[in-house]
């Protein structure tokens, strides 16, 4: 089945203020906007959309304190949409809503939406690099960093999930839907891959307790690691608690910075993740900070040569 990956998450959230807020300082551009909720996308239309909880249009909550209502995926065309529909009626309803998607819920009760993709194809430069002994990438004089410099989410990459029982939940994602499970962390849970695209994963499952069930995180790609290093200080410095980063993926091999939200979640930075086709073999490792990150940074205020040691630092 040709599922490209997700389109659009729907959150039901307690603060439409404080969501929109962080949403629009994140860097999605909003596309709708009012005290009923909203629309934020990135550059090629994917996005999150935000309503509050008690709005009736939402899906049901999964019964724990997760957010999210309803993760939409896009596929290739109506053929790949008419084939998910008639592959989820074997044993589960699936509803035909009025904009032609179909909806339905995953065996772990998660809402997931179908839609033929509104993904908007991207020209754009990845972010350039001269290294000793290739072609520059950046022409003479042409600099590489900017403090002016637009920072707009590209596309939505991936969501996380919590799930009780995550050999049952990938089964229906890999048997049902196409995905392959391109990396595992034993015993927690697989990286998961639809046909429709060769990034590392679009969705990656944590074994967790129950009450936990929702959504862990999602992320946006930008356009390389400068970007997520300057979006993520821009974000600290607007007042956003960074949870995670900046560092390096192991499995993937995507920079990242992850923040805290009041979406009920966290919410990551990610840039240059890795492709993989159908030669790639899984690769298996515990989990453990060796293994979730190559290195990990931790921020600090600007510092100048001259001056007082950063705090945290040793004088020499």
């Amino acid at each position: 089945m040709n599922i490209i990956g997700p389109d659009t998450l729907v959150f039901g959230v307690d603060d439409i203020a404080a969501c929109t807020q962080y949403l629009i300082d994140y860097g999605l551009l909003p596309v709708r906007c009012d005290d009923t909720g909203g629309r934020f996308e990135a550059l090629d239309g994917t996005g999150v959309e935000i309503a509050h909880r008690d709005d009736p249009r939402l899906p049901p909550g999964l019964g724990t304190a997760s957010m999210l209502r309803k993760t939409i995926y896009g596929v290739a065309d109506a053929a790949a949409l008419d084939a998910i529909a008639t592959e989820l009626c074997r044993d589960r309803e699936v509803r035909k809503l009025a904009d032609g998607s179909i909806e339905a819920t995953d065996d772990m009760g998660f809402a997931i939406g179908f839609q033929v993709t509104a993904r908007r194809s991207l020209t754009l430069p990845a972010e350039p690099l001269n290294a000793p002994g290739a072609p520059a990438q950046r022409a003479p004089n042409i600099v590489a960093v900017r403090d002016d410099a637009v920072l707009t989410p590209r596309t939505l990459s991936h969501v996380v999930y919590f799930v009780p029982d995550a050999a049952k939940a990938e089964a229906f994602y890999v048997e049902r839907l196409g995905f392959r499970c391109t990396d595992r962390f034993t015993g927690v849970g697989p990286f998961l891959q639809p046909a429709g695209t060769l990034d590392h994963h679009t969705l990656f499952m944590i074994q967790t307790p129950p009450f936990m069930k929702g959504c862990e995180h999602f992320t946006f790609h930008m356009g390389g690691p400068t970007e997520v290093l300057q979006a993520g200080t821009r974000f600290v410095e607007k007042g956003y608690q960074s949870f995670w980063g900046p560092g390096r993926h192991r499995f993937g091999s995507n920079w990242f910075w992850y923040f805290n939200s009041p979406l009920g979640c966290h919410v990551e930075y990610d840039a240059d993740m890795d492709l993989h086709d159908g030669e790639w073999t899984a690769r298996e490792a515990p989990m453990g900070a060796d293994a979730s990150q190559l290195f990990l940074f931790q921020r600090r205020d600007k510092w100048a040569p001259g001056g007082p040691p950063p705090a945290g630092a040793k004088a020499q």
